[in-house]
């Protein structure tokens, strides 16, 4: 039989292969090629593989023997330590140059504005095991019964993903550096993929109130970007102004099933600390929720379900205009920044290892080129997915994890096998 499905589209969508052919080889007598050692993690990374052992032994004698062929854990740790980062990042910039002329990044519920969320999460967390990117903290921990204050090692990587269209789309990360914040790693991320893709990748960013400080919005608006951000604690004096024009009576209620909302829009709040105007927009949802209850009869405990109205309250800044954006679609913004979490962070953890470090101690650039690779993995895979699968499917459509299973059948099966 031909090459698998899935790497056809990849050829004839994003001519993939091509694009990994141009990687630059940092050895200088490789028993394997650049190109089949990325192949090989990338691949792996399709597979779900953990670790570069088990790695080793599927393309020994596992499900990549036929379509990798046999590489030892050690040319792993060593190809990647020596593939530049850079290299891995121009690829990633060329899928999703590949994807927007694909016309994936179109969407009407954005009315065309395409809207990235950025974010941050801990990887790779060890009191033992560290390299020269790690960040370090001093935390309590119990040893032997005896509570000490003990180093501990980690990683932070930002992310910005694409969150308006209907499966999220990763542009690119960023590892924090030592001493680095988290709203410093983000701006460089987002000054890099501007300067890489172009201003019109993305319109609007969304994030958390981490990001809303003067200047943090003022980096984002020098590079062209609308906003929205959460408003917290963090900033107590336009909190508060924001409470004070939110007294009167919502401006908007929508109910549906099991959710009532209630909407307040102010145009134009004074921001003291930044110096400007910002507009607002409140929401207070109440959401139907089942919860369990334990009830006692005696000596008898009893578990049954009750339903409850469960409230939460939201604010959001932004620098759109009321031409822009509807304080329902400004709303609409700021909830969407909850799929970098529960959608891409939550898979990427689950089921592409993102936090298992496969390779660390002595081998940080490996760790960051293997992360790339892991993330341009998932979001090909959801390419895949979404238009190739969903979208030619009569039947009850299968889901991702199905997906990948065929995927790896695939792989698994002998190029030159005609069943």
């Amino acid at each position: 039989m031909g090459r698998p499905h899935v790497e056809a589209y990849l050829t004839k969508a994003f001519d993939f292969p091509a694009l990994v052919a141009h990687l630059p080889e940092g050895r200088q007598h490789p028993q394997h090629s650049c190109q089949k050692i990325f192949e090989a993690v990338f691949w792996g990374a399709v597979a779900r593989i953990a670790s570069f052992h088990q790695l080793e032994y599927e393309c020994q004698a596992g499900r990549l023997r036929h379509h990798i062929g046999p590489i030892s854990e050690d040319t792993f740790r060593y190809a990647l330590e020596r593939l530049a980062p850079e290299a891995v990042v121009a690829l990633g910039c060329a899928v999703a140059r590949q994807v927007k002329r694909n016309g994936v990044l179109r969407t009407a519920a954005t009315r065309g504005m395409v809207v990235a969320a950025v974010d941050g999460i801990e990887i790779c967390r060890s009191f033992v095991r560290c390299c020269d990117l790690c960040l370090e903290r001093t935390v309590e921990r119990v040893v032997g019964g005896v509570r000490q204050t003990v180093v501990q090692y980690y990683h932070r990587i930002v992310a910005v993903v694409v969150v308006s269209t209907p499966f999220p789309i990763p542009l690119g990360i960023r590892f924090q550096a030592p001493g680095e914040g988290e709203v410093r790693c983000a701006l460089a991320l987002l000054q890099d993929l501007v300067g890489r893709l172009g201003r019109r990748f993305v319109d609007v960013l969304v994030g958390d109130a981490l990001y809303l400080s003067a200047p943090c919005v003022e980096a984002i608006e020098a590079l062209g970007l609308d906003w929205v951000f959460t408003v917290k604690d963090n900033q107590p004096e336009l909190l508060a102004e924001v409470e004070r024009c939110t007294r009167t009576l919502p401006q908007a209620q929508t109910s549906g099933p099991g959710e009532a909302v209630d909407l307040w829009h102010v145009p134009e709040v004074y921001w003291a600390t930044a110096d400007r105007s910002v507009r607002i927009v409140t929401t207070v949802r109440r959401t139907e929720t089942t919860r369990l209850r334990v009830e006692r009869d005696g000596a008898h405990r009893r578990t049954r379900k009750a339903t409850v109205w469960e409230e939460s309250t939201n604010v959001y800044a932004s620098n759109l205009g009321p031409l822009m954006a509807a304080p329902q679609l400004l709303e609409a913004m700021g909830r969407s920044r909850w799929r970098i979490d529960t959608e891409v962070f939550k898979t990427l953890t689950t089921e592409y290892h993102l936090k298992h470090p496969a390779v660390h101690q002595q081998h940080d650039r490996a760790l960051v080129v293997l992360t790339m690779i892991r993330v341009l993995a998932y979001t090909l895979m959801l390419v895949f997915f979404h238009r190739q699968v969903l979208s030619h499917c009569r039947r009850r459509p299968p889901s991702l994890c199905q997906t990948t299973e065929r995927i790896v059948q695939e792989l698994a099966r002998p190029l030159d096998d005609s069943s």
